[in-house]
């Protein structure tokens, strides 16, 4: 079965592609720049150049595929508008997919992004959604709440390096999911005939406030964090301020979904009937505190051997008789 891959080159794309090519697909991988992506072509996969936001480049890319697996998504600092790479591209994308008679499209949206029409990101999600439902293609639409690999620079390196953690509002509970787990979820259903057509959470073992996560950090590194709440009211404020500005348009409506995040009730599903459609053992998945864990080993690890090399190279000079 051969495999496109949208937004390759993410966080979790990347993880997609790199679990599809070791359980033995053919993947070619959508991407904006060679250059960036040549990573994906050393673990095996194909490269082909296009953009969502370029309709006509989009058919050439489907020839040959039997799958679609959606993982594209705008950044705060992209310089295109949400509302034309996600709902415009993603249109464009389930219409050139349907025209290539595509067997599968697998879409990443958001857990909960049909209770909040007043979100922008959550409410495209939620559209393209319904889109892809009414589109004729056979889809699998997963809904993740948060990635483990973002809480590394939101958490982690600040603890470890004496910064400022930022906790907004009163920090609502998260059930933070690793990509490779989220990925593991995508590729599985393609060999589920049960997943078709069908919308699955897929999110982690337990919600996480961030006040627990900075505890935790701070156990497993050893340090005292500095902690600093920023009020819900100057997330509002910061966002207001930002729409003004062209540069500031995305991250705008990112931060209208961390107001959702600081104010609202934990974010998180049942996963039981998730687990079992897709034949996956839930003691398989990686928590937390395991991810944690081994980040800070490795890190420490790696700080002791530098420390090391550089009494070492002290050491040796002081031995030069001049």
């Amino acid at each position: 079965m051969n495999v496109l891959v949208v937004g390759a080159t993410g966080t979790l794309g990347r993880q997609v592609t790199r679990r599809a090519l070791d359980e033995g697909y053919k993947v070619r991988c959508l991407v904006r720049n060679f250059k960036k992506a040549s990573f994906l072509r050393e673990w095996g996969a194909e490269l082909v150049e296009a953009n969502l936001c370029n309709p006509e480049s989009l058919p050439p890319t489907l020839e040959g595929m039997d799958i679609v697996i959606d993982a594209a998504t705008t950044r705060p600092t992209d310089s295109q508008r949400m509302q034309k790479v996600d709902w415009d591209g993603k249109v464009a994308l389930i219409q050139a997919a349907k025209a290539a008679n595509i067997k599968r499209f697998v879409f990443f949206s958001i857990l909960e992004c049909d209770q909040h029409p007043d979100v922008p990101l959550m409410d495209i999600k939620h559209c393209t959604e319904k889109f892809l439902a009414e589109s004729g293609l056979n889809y699998t639409i997963l809904r993740p709440c948060g990635f483990m690999q973002g809480l590394i620079a939101q958490y982690a390196i600040p603890v470890l390096e004496g910064q400022t953690v930022w906790v907004t509002g009163e920090a609502a509970p998260i059930a933070y999911m690793d990509t490779l787990d989220i990925a593991k979820f995508a590729v599985r259903s393609l060999s589920v005939p049960a997943t078709e057509n069908r919308i699955f959470p897929v999110v982690g073992t337990r919600p996480w406030g961030g006040y627990e996560i900075i505890r935790l950090c701070e156990r497993l590194s050893g340090q005292d964090a500095k902690v600093a709440r920023m009020p819900t009211g100057l997330v509002r404020g910061v966002r207001r301020i930002a729409r003004f500005f062209q540069w500031g348009q995305n991250l705008a409506d990112r931060l209208a979904f961390v107001e959702v995040i600081a104010d609202g009730e934990p974010f998180t599903a049942p996963m039981d009937e998730v687990y079992e459609t897709f034949g996956i053992d839930r003691q398989e998945t990686t928590t937390l505190e395991a991810y944690m864990q081994e980040y800070f080993a490795r890190i420490i690890k790696k700080l002791k051997e530098l420390d090391y090399e550089v009494s070492a190279k002290k050491q040796s000079k002081k031995k030069l008789p001049f």
